[in-house]
């Protein structure tokens, strides 16, 4: 750490809803503080061409119009910092940004940190604004996350231009609930700004930090009555929840955490959003009573800013009885085309607080919804009551709670002390219900500690966190370390490590209460490392030990149970890669093979100084030879199962001698009718191949790629190596080390095939890369894409004859059926290209209603991607034109058409990308009217989870065991 040449420790809060620094100078050496904790007022725009210094940075980002705004409008104290030297546009942050969000649709990053912990997208994709128009300039989570810290750190740098940002003792604090990605994202978002060394504290633990340093003179008097502190953090985008014992020990105070919540997304942005559904129906109900169109989601994220505003005026202190939330108009009709409705006081807080903090029971369960809202793409909680999830956590550490606070099993598993933060408890409705709730399930009332200023708490307390840190003497530290404890799970019985019930056997590597900075080696346990090929390694996380049991060890073996019993355990991102031994690193390509081997290693894992986990395999022969375990932070698929039983694996030798037998010496000289009958015998050993699981395919797919020159030994050999190969790694993604099986085939593509002219050999060479094409990279699918364009010009062309030219000869050939097939199944190609190639489809159907376009096109439109980025769709309204095509033709006729009119129609339940409501009726009636599927006619009119035969029909071909199509 920079502690020893730092003047001030720094604490910033990255908010969802605001970003916030606090600083205390530091004496001579660095040990304790020489001043009091300050907040850090950020110079900013406050209007166009004026700076005005606030506490609170706005977690906003503007993204604006080329010529909008004037340069000396957007003037800083300072020049912009590197993280915006690519911005195309002009880029405004903080309290500006927000007016102008509210002002104009669709141009308004927000919400960032939330964007950072959903795992279902890849967040350094550009994908912010969500729902925003295609002449937005788009950026990705962390780089959002980064240009705020990348502002902050511009702003002292301007105050303090002796001592910056970077070489101060920082503390970035994160929610307790973040997982290991999205703190490994958070450190990733700081050293793109420019802060690479800092520490990360959990938003909790901050807030009570804050609280101790602001009552440390009369600590023991403040804390005499308490044993058990619930930290409850209801944020912009979470609510975090933490445990805190207090002790004590040999007459001084103790602290500890013993209980963490679960990741939820769940907060301010939900209330803002709740009242925007409220203030939009109101402005949806016509002057003659008729419905009229929902917003637009560029329009609803400005409803719903200008919602938070008016939620924030009416739950402060003397705040009015009513404000009026004003939308404009759009284009022609700004003025004339505005709506308003007035909001009371009353009506926001029963909103708020009936919806958000309903009275319920103790033993109150969560709703299990089929989802959580999804209306901006991100992951809601399911169950909107703050009051339920609080219940469901101290259930989940009852016994933990009774130990703190010293009762029996039949005393109340509650505590005697809460501490509230964030925004929303400004409002007193808000703080009393969650204080009543609680104590009508304690039986008594709770102690209630002040938080004098929620919106700044976060900040304060990490600065005390690092006068702690840095020997300010009589500062409290809270102890507990690793708030979870970890699990790898073992590769024992089977791939997976499953026994037969399909229990999952795991080690924990790292026990929940583990300090940080003390590696912690499994001397009792030798692993063999597989080095030179493809490995990959699961971990999981628990607190189950925190909820009663005895608190796992470093080293115990624990089954992690099936189904329901499994639920106490959450997988972490994988670690997949290829390990090399240093050896092995400088070998020439032949001897690759050679540098294959098993190493005896130990597993020494750590809790970082920063805060996350840290691995290394450690050779038991060189304890020098370490091997540092990274998590894939990229990958978003969840894999599944891994294992396959005990009957498949006993199958699969003889299999890989079939395999070996066909593919193998050239000596063997092997007739053609035997090679032909290789898939009829691996069925035959191995089951009808539709049944064969994911972890089988991919073991079937790396004894083909072992004996891939041999694909070329003959016609037969060629057909039968791409066909197999194709089924065996579909569709490209979903398990271990699927990229780097796709790297290797990739190497393929440019040499072609040997049997260019035999028109199966071709259809199979087409059907590979459609079915492996989910696991393609953008490059990879646009070089894809020149060779669908170029076959279906030379088709068009009749052969192209002898002038068709030198690139075209060296494309392998390829029927328009095949093109269709592949083209429409390219979807990390940009949305432009698929616009395109929509129309040409459009053409084609008119030529011709045949079903393969109508299926085509389905796809290519489709509102829900299969594996692409949501970011890469063909627009709505692109697509509505489509449909207006699709409908002109006769469905009774043309079954296919109302299957690609469902398709084209889905709803996803986000706004941005669902079809106009009039639009998505008319489809359903007239799916309803000829007779069509229920299940066609639910995925227009709700979210659904596709059945498998209309999967089948949408894929093309049914995905591996294991593998299931949620989109």
């Amino acid at each position: 750490m920079a502690a020893s040449v730092a003047r001030y420790a720094v604490g910033i809060d990255l908010g969802t809803s605001n970003t916030v620094l606090a600083y205390a100078a530091l004496k001579a050496g660095g040990h304790g503080a020489a001043g009091p904790v300050t907040l850090f007022d950020v110079e900013q725009l406050v209007a166009p061409g004026e700076v005005a210094a606030l506490p609170l940075l706005p977690s906003v980002r503007y993204q604006g119009a080329e010529g909008e705004l004037a340069a000396a409008e957007l003037q800083l104290p300072w020049d912009a910092p590197d993280v915006f030297a690519a911005a195309a546009a002009p880029v405004v942050i903080g309290a500006l940004a927000r007016q102008l969000g509210a002002q104009a649709p669709g141009r308004l990053v927000a919400s960032a940190k939330s964007w950072l912990s959903h795992s279902g997208v890849d967040r350094f994709a550009p994908i912010l604004p969500w729902g925003s128009a295609a002449d937005v300039p788009k950026v990705s989570p962390v780089e959002a996350s980064a240009s705020y810290l990348a502002y902050l750190r511009a702003a002292w740098n301007r105050q303090f231009p002796h001592d910056p940002l970077e070489a101060q003792e920082l503390v970035l604090t994160v929610p307790a609930s973040f997982d290991e990605a999205a703190r490994a994202l958070t450190l990733t978002a700081a050293r793109q700004a420019g802060l690479p060394t800092l520490r990360l504290l959990e938003e909790p633990q901050a807030v009570f930090y804050d609280w101790l340093q602001r009552h440390r003179a009369t600590l023991a008097d403040a804390l005499a009555d308490s044993r058990l502190v619930l930290v409850c953090d209801v944020g912009g985008g979470t609510t975090d929840l933490s445990l805190i014992r207090i002790e004590l020990r040999d007459g001084s105070t103790a602290l500890t955490r013993i209980g963490v919540g679960n990741h939820l997304m769940l907060g301010g942005d939900n209330m803002d959003m709740a009242l925007a559904h409220l203030v939009e129906a109101r402005m949806l109900d016509g002057a003659e009573g008729r419905p009229v169109e929902r917003l637009s989601a560029a329009r609803l994220s400005q409803l719903i800013e200008r919602c938070r505003a008016a939620k924030e005026q009416l739950l402060a202190a003397g705040a009015p009885q009513q404000v009026n939330v004003t939308l404009l108009g759009a284009g022609a009709r700004l003025v004339g085309g505005a709506r308003s409705v007035t909001l009371t006081r009353e009506e926001v807080e029963r909103l708020i607080v009936d919806g958000f903090f309903p009275q319920v029971d103790a033993a109150a369960p969560l709703l299990q919804r089929r989802a959580g809202i999804v209306e901006f793409g991100l992951p809601y909680a399911r169950d909107a009551a703050v009051t339920r999830h609080v219940a469901d956590f101290l259930r989940r550490h009852a016994d933990a709670v009774r130990a703190a606070i010293g009762v029996g099993q039949d005393g109340p598993a509650m505590p005697d002390t809460l501490l509230l933060n964030g925004g929303v408890f400004r409002a007193d409705a808000l703080a009393r219900r969650l204080e009543q709730t609680l104590g009508a399930w304690r039986g008594a009332p709770l102690r209630l500690l002040h938080n004098d200023d929620p919106d700044v708490a976060v900040a304060r307390g990490a600065v005390a966190y690092a006068l702690a840190g840095v020997g300010d003497g009589g500062a409290l530290k809270i102890g507990g370390g690793a708030a979870r404890s970890y699990f790898l799970q073992l590769g024992e019985q089977g791939e997976g490590g499953a026994d037969k019930r399909g229990a999952r056997r795991a080690i924990c590597i790292l026990p929940r209460g583990s300090e940080a900075g003390q590696e912690l080696r499994m001397g009792a346990h030798n692993f063999a490392l597989r080095v030179g090929q493809p490995v990959r390694f699961h971990l999981f996380t628990s607190n189950a030990d925190a909820a009663g049991r005895a608190p796992f060890a470093l080293g115990e073996l624990v089954d992690m149970g099936v189904g329901e019993g499994a639920k106490d355990f959450a997988r972490l991102p994988p670690i997949a890669m290829v390990l090399r031994s240093p050896a092995a690193s400088d070998a020439a390509p032949g001897t690759q093979q050679r540098a294959r081997r098993e190493v005896p290693v130990q597993l020494a894992s750590a809790l970082t100084e920063v805060g996350t986990l840290e691995m290394h395999c450690v050779s038991v022969d060189d304890a020098a030879e370490r091997w540092l375990l990274e998590f894939d932070l990229r990958r978003h698929d969840d894999t599944g199962d891994d294992g396959d039983d005990s009957a498949t694996a006993a199958r699969l030798a003889p299999a890989l001698a079939r395999i070996e037998r066909i593919f193998g010496a050239k000596s063997q000289q092997v007739p053609a009718k035997e090679v032909k009958q290789l898939r009829a015998q691996l069925e035959q050993l191995l089951g009808e191949r539709a049944s064969w699981s994911t972890p089988l395919l991919r073991q079937l797919f790396d004894a083909l790629w072992l004996r891939a020159r041999a694909r070329r030994r003959s016609l037969e050999h060629e057909r039968l190596w791409l066909n197999l190969a194709g089924f065996c790694l579909r569709p490209g993604f979903g398990f271990a080390l699927d990229d780097w099986r796709l790297t290797q085939l990739w190497t393929l593509f440019d040499a072609g095939v040997a049997h260019r002219a035999d028109k199966q050999v071709q259809a199979e060479w087409w059907t590979l890369w459609r079915r492996v094409a989910g696991g393609l990279d953008p490059a990879q699918q646009r070089r894809l894409l020149e060779d669908f364009a170029s076959n279906l010009h030379t088709n068009e062309e009749g052969g192209g004859g002898e002038d068709a030219g030198a690139a075209a000869a060296a494309v392998v050939r390829g029927s328009d059926d095949d093109m269709l097939r592949l083209g429409a199944s390219l979807e990390r190609i940009p949305s432009d290209f698929k616009v395109e190639i929509g129309a040409w489809l459009l053409a084609r159907l008119a030529k011709a209603n045949d079903a393969l376009t109508l299926w085509a096109l389905g796809r290519i439109g489709a509102r829900q991607p299969f594996y692409g980025n949501l970011d890469d769709l063909v627009p709505a309204d692109v697509v509505a034109t489509w449909l207006d095509a699709i409908l002109a033709l006769d469905w009774r006729r043309l079954e296919p058409a109302g299957f690609a009119a469902a398709y084209l129609a889905r709803m996803t339940g986000d706004r941005a990308r669902d079809l106009p409501l009039a639009l998505r009726e008319a489809i359903a009636a007239r799916l309803r009217q000829v007779g069509a599927p229920a299940i066609w006619i639910r995925m227009v009119e709700e979210v659904v989870v596709l059945d498998e035969a209309t999967e089948r029909r949408v894929l093309g071909e049914t995905l591996p065991p294991g593998l299931k199509l949620i989109g």
